[in-house]
């Protein structure tokens, strides 16, 4: 297997954004994933501070893997989409700014008619980005979370081909009930971004549990071994969220992707 190419989120390190840089490059990573909501927001990045975020990187020899633009709602809900839109068509710029063209999030719940009223939007807004990420130089790959791996790839083969990506997000996936394998599958060609989140699934209480990576339920070797057999050579983006020990776990999740 061609070595992986390694990510850090840098939402997940509780450091000021310079030391977060320095730090991911510490841990040994290649990249860094944005957070353009609360990290590097589209509205008030200047020429000049672009120009200094990139030296921050050139200077750790990174790169951008991709830019998360989180919105609070799906791309399917009419309430304050056109807000919604604009800020996402913000962030592909941004991306393409900072040398990167992949911006993820979660696209909504992909209804089960996508001839419905709700499932029309959602694909009419996707086509619009779609065309927009021509002129921006930057896609959006949805990210796997409350839909399982088949029924995001029919909301993608609903629309033009290139005009949706997908992030694979396994911990996600689990924690939805969803198979990680299964979705790899389904979604094979499209997937362009991978999150290296790990859980567990509660049977009992039918909830799923973010925990260490490499100490869930996932197949991490598995998973691995059947994106490298699709041909994906994207980057996979360490994320780690509710812990208390995070700087020593993402480090430890890095040092085992980069070993693989």
């Amino acid at each position: 297997m061609p070595a992986l190419r390694v990510a850090v989120q840098l939402k997940c390190l509780p450091l000021p954004l310079p030391k977060a840089i320095a730090k991911a490059r510490e841990m040994g990573a290649q990249a860094v994933e944005f957070d353009a909501r609360g990290q590097l927001r589209p509205a008030d990045l200047t020429a000049t501070a672009i120009r200094e975020v990139r030296k921050l990187l050139e200077d750790h020899e990174l790169t951008v893997a991709a830019v998360e633009f989180q919105t609070r709602r799906g791309y399917g809900v009419v309430e304050d989409l056109d807000r919604r839109v604009e800020a996402t068509k913000s962030a592909m710029r941004m991306a393409r700014q900072l040398g990167c063209d992949l911006v993820v999030n979660q696209v909504g719940q992909v209804p089960a008619d996508l001839n419905s009223p709700e499932g029309q939007v959602l694909i009419e807004v996707l086509r619009d980005l779609g065309l927009h990420s021509q002129h921006a130089g930057a896609w959006l790959a949805a990210e796997t979370c409350s839909e399982s791996g088949a029924d995001l790839r029919r909301l993608i083969d609903a629309l033009p081909k290139g005009a949706l990506f997908a992030t694979l997000d396994p911990g996600n996936l689990l924690i939805n009930g969803f198979s990680a394998m299964e979705a790899a599958e389904a979604l094979s060609d499209t997937i362009r971004h991978v999150h290296a989140r790990d859980a567990v699934r509660d049977i009992g209480r039918k909830r799923g549990l973010e925990v260490q990576f490499g100490r869930g339920a996932i197949d991490w070797p598995a998973l691995l071994g059947l994106l490298e057999t699709q041909g994906y050579r994207g980057f996979v983006s360490v994320e780690r969220e509710e812990s208390e020990n995070r700087l020593l776990e993402i480090a430890q999740a890095v040092r085992y992707l980069a070993g693989i």
